[in-house]
């Protein structure tokens, strides 16, 4: 795992609390620490007796804290320290119990103290209960939850699931990249786009030729993955409209799966009313069969004639007053000429081009900006990942300029 920005030389306190999910927590504190952040953890008794405090301390270089009491030093005085310390006060997995506890205002452990001591500084607080079904759906639990929820917590999961106890219901867990995803959010909830509404599109269109073929191309979606990422890593909130990928799922967006050029400009006209910014960073099929066999097409030993009808234009003919438009430009040839013509033909604020047959189905890519004012900036080759908050953080800028 790379390290990303939003969790480089952070302080995470994760609180690990007493349940079968606590053997997760090591691989979310191991993913934390591979991401460039710091990570401190405390443990409840009864976590302790699933998981050994040495596992964390292995992972993290760093001392479990456990004991509501700490000696202390002229460094550290227990869980002062690790409040004011902290950028963000995780519990992963909550328990029905530590819910309780933290909604109540308890202060009878390392784990309550710092609560009680970091959200007052205002440190932000994210909660992933893990529990069985019924503890979870039980009234004062909800209850809990909501009154955190009404302090400004944050809560993702449980998810549903085979538990510990064989059932099948809600209280698994969230995974641990839903939990990372929602670190960085919560992490980024005051950056520079905080409050701004982004709708991105990202993946390849498909076009069915019959029940079971298509026409679609090399693009993965990555670019577009990572442009949605960087968005929320700095406080946007993200529509994300995505035809079928194979990559992990964008967990802090609202995602609206899409198939064909036109299910995408369905989606793209009714989620980008009033937002901020339009990325069109989707591959979009420039045709679609003129018709779609109802059966397959058999094979024989003649040729096969296609007959291909336009798709519309998506950024060309949907209309979004006040919205900041960036569209991109997969080109083989005739690069610059292709991207201009294109920022101008759609009425488009920034164009971001690329060369298609190096960028699609790569992890990287290298990037030329073409803005409405004619300015021209070349990103060099890096990660997909990289070049997302690179691009975002220009977007920034120019919301910034913009005003309002």
């Amino acid at each position: 795992m790379t390290q990303v920005p939003a969790l480089l030389n952070r302080r995470v306190v994760l609180g690990v609390s007493g349940g079968i999910a606590a053997y997760k927590a090591a691989d979310l504190a191991s993913k934390l620490v591979q991401a460039g952040a710091r990570v401190d953890v405390v443990m409840t008794r009864s976590a302790t007796e699933f998981v050994r405090p040495l596992t964390f301390e292995a992972l993290t270089k760093r001392p479990v804290h456990s004991a509501a009491i700490e000696g202390w030093s002229d460094a550290a005085f227990g869980h002062i320290t690790l409040a004011d310390e902290a950028d963000i006060l995780v519990i992963a997995p909550a328990t029905a119990n530590t819910i309780a506890r933290l909604a109540q205002g308890a202060a009878d452990d390392m784990l309550t103290v710092t609560h009680l001591s970091a959200t007052p500084r205002g440190v932000p607080l994210l909660v992933a209960p893990a529990m069985e079904h019924n503890m979870y759906h039980h009234p004062a639990t909800q209850a809990n939850l909501r009154t955190l929820q009404e302090r400004g917590a944050w809560v993702v999961g449980p998810e549903p699931g085979r538990l510990a106890s064989g059932a099948v219901g809600d209280g698994r867990l969230a995974v641990v990249e839903r939990i990372l995803a929602a670190i960085e959010q919560a992490l980024g909830a005051t950056g520079p786009l905080a409050g701004r509404r982004f709708v991105v599109t990202a993946g390849a269109t498909r076009e069915a030729l019959d029940p079971i073929r298509l026409l679609t191309n090399r693009s993965t979606g990555k670019m577009g993955y990572s442009v949605a990422k960087a968005a929320i890593r700095v406080g946007a909130g993200v529509t994300l409209i995505t035809a079928p990928t194979e990559i992990e799922p964008v967990y802090c967006a609202t995602t609206v799966s899409v198939e064909s050029a036109l299910s995408m400009r369905d989606a793209v006209a009714e989620h980008a009313i009033g937002a901020d910014v339009l990325i069109m960073a989707a591959a979009v099929a420039d045709y679609r069969p003129t018709t779609v066999a109802r059966e397959k097409i058999k094979k024989t030993d003649d040729s096969l004639t296609i007959e291909l009808t336009p798709n519309p234009d998506i950024l060309g003919t949907i209309e979004t007053p006040g919205t900041l438009r960036i569209g991109f430009a997969a080109e083989t040839t005739d690069h610059e000429a292709n991207a201009v013509g294109k920022l101008k033909r759609k009425n488009l604020d920034l164009i971001v081009m690329n060369d298609a047959r190096a960028a699609m189905g790569s992890d990287v890519n290298a990037l030329t900006l073409y803005y409405r004012d004619g300015r021209v900036e070349t990103i060099a080759e890096g990660p997909k990942t990289d070049l997302g908050d690179t691009l975002i953080a220009r977007v920034a800028d120019m919301l910034r300029i913009r005003g309002g």
